[in-house]
């Protein structure tokens, strides 16, 4: 896919990578997916990693901070908003919990971090300099988000509201559109699983995804499932990083997720 210019609100514009060992984690994507990286000051002893394609912003990386105690290794996704403050305030007002009010990342743009009703975390951005990720749908690039929810209908209800999104598919699995173009997805989370809380995940595409899977076995993850096949959408793999966060590469069968 070209390089993409800008991000429409409603649509995924960013991916996050909070980590314990940023060092590790920045050597183990680049040999993964290929990325090269810059390192960007934040603060004292705090860098935040650019990962690149091409030139291009694929994703993002920090290291978790001592007040983020408890918080998992996790990728984070971001939607393009027109306005940060806007979309809090009607998050706010659909039963959303704001972690992170509306605050300018320097000239970059501004953003703000939620938790839906349910207790899943994203967060929103209103671009200023940053447009966000500049390559998408490509191998070694992000491609897909999805949500594990446990409440279906509610879910559903806040998300269109909040970024107008609709959607499609069966009741295994939930499609989010955006001007008629399916954007990610959602699919309830299995009692068998545990106790696991409602969350986003990311998906990033590759051209080998049994090839991946070994690769990033080598590299010390984990596979959490498949490689596994699934008709007219590709075959694909869930994995945890040496740090514990979970992530999905795909090797796409077609034009459609």
């Amino acid at each position: 896919m070209p390089n993409v210019e800008s991000h429409a609100p409603g649509n995924f514009c960013w991916v996050e990578l909070g980590t314990t060992d940023q060092a590790a984690a920045k050597k183990f994507y680049q040999s993964l997916f290929g990325w090269d990286s810059t390192d960007q000051p934040t603060g004292p002893d705090e860098t935040y990693t650019m990962f690149k394609k091409g030139g291009q912003d694929v994703a993002a990386g920090y290291r978790l901070r001592p007040d983020q105690k408890g918080v998992p290794p996790n990728w984070q996704v971001y939607v393009s908003v027109a306005s940060a403050d806007d979309a809090v305030a009607k998050a706010k007002d659909l039963g959303a919990k704001v972690l992170a009010p509306p605050f300018d990342v320097f000239d970059a743009g501004r953003m703000a971090v939620l938790q839906d009703p349910t207790g899943a975390v994203f967060a929103v951005w209103e671009a200023k300099r940053n447009k966000g990720l500049g390559v998408i749908d490509e191998p070694g690039a992000f491609c897909w988000a999805e949500l594990m929810a446990k409440d279906l209908p509610r879910s559903t209800t806040f998300y269109k509201s909040l970024f107008g999104w609709g959607t499609k598919g069966d009741p295994r699995y939930t499609e989010w559109t955006l001007g008629g173009r399916s954007i990610g997805g959602m699919m309830a989370i299995q009692k068998e699983w545990g106790d696991v809380p409602p969350h986003w995940l990311v998906y990033f595409q590759v051209d080998d995804c049994d090839k991946s899977v070994e690769m990033a076995k080598s590299l010390g993850a984990k596979v959490t499932m498949g490689p596994q096949d699934f008709p007219g959408v590709g075959r694909l793999a869930l994995l945890n990083d040496p740090q514990g966060a979970a992530f999905y590469v795909i090797k796409l069968s077609g034009l459609g997720h």
